[in-house]
């Protein structure tokens, strides 16, 4: 007789437990989300460099403008008067200095020559003819609108190399464009001063010659820093 088993079957306690899902696979052309580098500014043009804020800019356009501003109108007014228009001059001669080497600052601080060699070796060799007609304009204002001393005389062709300089600067930043608009223009138009305003003043009579040196001085770079002062974007690509 077939006998029937009504007793439920045993299960295993011994099996081993199942294993865990391994993890779905990353994908190597999967988009990765870009972490931005720690200080790099927006329009600074690569990263890690921060760029120059636009307040600092101003002010550097500012003392442009001021210091061009008081030896163009040195110029205009008081050139034609001995002794008290010379030390005028002298004097008026350093606020001009002062606002082009804040002009360099802000050319270096945007890479407004380039951000090769030569746009740097640009800006630094013209800082150096800078700082020694600087050292001139000290010695020839010293004398007081009287006759130069030894330093001041021997030093004086640095006042033309200086402007040379700047000739190429103007130049070099038409060329090279990072600086936009109005500033691209105006750059070269301020640096020729020294063909315009020195050159072509020597050419005319006397009772010219303030008119065009101090007036170029005013048109070019009194202009230049203002604009650098107002649109102090135009300095970023």
């Amino acid at each position: 007789m077939t006998s029937i088993r009504t007793t439920p079957a045993r299960v295993r306690t011994d099996a081993a437990p199942a294993a865990a899902p391994a993890p779905a696979a990353v994908s190597p052309t999967a988009p990765t989300e870009a972490v931005p580098t720690v200080g790099s500014a927006p329009g600074s043009g690569s990263p890690g460099v921060r760029a120059p804020g636009e307040r600092g800019l101003r002010a550097l356009g500012a003392g442009l403008a001021a210091g061009s501003a008081f030896f163009g109108v040195a110029w205009l007014v008081l050139g034609p008067v001995a002794d008290v228009g010379s030390f005028a001059i002298d004097a008026g001669g350093i606020a001009f200095q002062a606002g082009v080497f804040c002009l360099l600052i802000a050319l270096w601080r945007t890479r407004g020559t380039g951000i090769g060699r030569f746009g740097r070796g640009v800006l630094v060799t013209e800082a150096v003819l800078l700082a020694v007609a600087t050292v001139q304009s000290f010695a020839a204002a010293a004398a007081r609108g009287g006759q130069w001393g030894t330093l001041a005389t021997v030093l004086d062709p640095s006042w033309p190399l200086s402007m040379l300089g700047m000739v190429v600067v103007g130049i070099t930043v038409a060329v090279v464009g990072r600086w936009r608009g109005a500033l691209r223009v105006w750059a070269p138009v301020a640096g020729s001063w020294l063909v315009v305003g020195l050159v072509g003043g020597m050419l005319l009579p006397a009772s010219f010659q303030g008119i065009v040196i101090g007036g170029h001085f005013l048109l070019g770079y009194t202009v230049l820093g203002l604009l650098l002062a107002v649109r102090p974007e135009l300095t970023r690509r």
